[in-house]
């Protein structure tokens, strides 16, 4: 018995310590000057919104909030999630997570940028573990193109330095004008000059999977609109 319950709090503890420990990134580097935007234990501030061209909400809600941990239980649902508040240019902190499922190698979700509250214009940041583009990292989304709106999509060299299932990654992106940066736990991995959208919407993705994301955290540009 005294061995079991030793296991236990072993089990807890080792749970504990994989929820806080930190991630190299852009927030370790230069902790001042965040907004953290998942502030309390509520989602206020933020927007379910359907995925284009669905025009409804699935009736059971997947976010949850707790002690600064947001669970998204994204099976069935395919949704965003948006701050409801534009930014221009400035630098949004995501750290991430799926739960691994036995037998299972692709995974998705996203994180938004600079996105229309309507969700038919936006930029998406991959979050990932699959095989075909768009990988991790990877940024892609429905734009205007010579007055339509057409997917865009830029590779970049995320999916070789993001961590496996069950471990927390973190990703910084940046917004400077028309150029729009991620870096993957610390490291660059994609630039793109061709952003037209000058201010939008920050947001996650449900689609289909389990995923947990903490420490969504943003930081205006110097002598940008907070």
């Amino acid at each position: 018995m005294k061995q079991l319950l030793l296991l236990v709090v072993l089990c807890e503890m080792s749970a504990v310590t994989a929820a806080s420990e930190p991630v190299t990134s852009l927030l370790i580097a230069e902790p001042d000057g965040w907004t953290d935007l998942l502030a309390g234990n509520g989602l206020k501030g933020w927007k379910r919104v359907p995925l284009y061209p669905d025009t409804q909400l699935n009736a059971r809600n997947p976010w949850t909030l707790n002690e600064g941990l947001l669970q998204c239980d994204g099976v069935g649902i395919k949704e965003m999630l948006l701050f409801d508040r534009e930014f221009t240019d400035g630098v949004l902190h995501v750290e991430w997570r799926f739960r691994p499922l036995e037998g299972k190698q692709d995974y998705n979700s996203g994180i938004y940028i600079r996105s229309l509250d309507d969700g038919r214009v936006w930029h998406q940041i991959q979050v990932a573990h699959q095989e075909k583009r768009p990988l991790a990292g990877d940024l892609f989304g429905d734009l205007p193109v010579a007055g339509q709106i057409e997917r865009v999509v830029v590779p970049g060299e995320g999916h070789q330095l993001v961590h496996p299932p069950g471990e927390w990654n973190a990703f910084d992106i940046t917004a400077a004008g028309p150029v729009i940066t991620v870096s993957v736990n610390g490291k660059p991995a994609l630039t793109w000059d061709r952003c037209e959208i000058k201010q939008g919407r920050v947001g996650l993705q449900a689609e289909l999977y389990f995923i947990e994301f903490r420490s969504v955290k943003y930081k205006p540009a110097a002598g940008s609109a907070k």
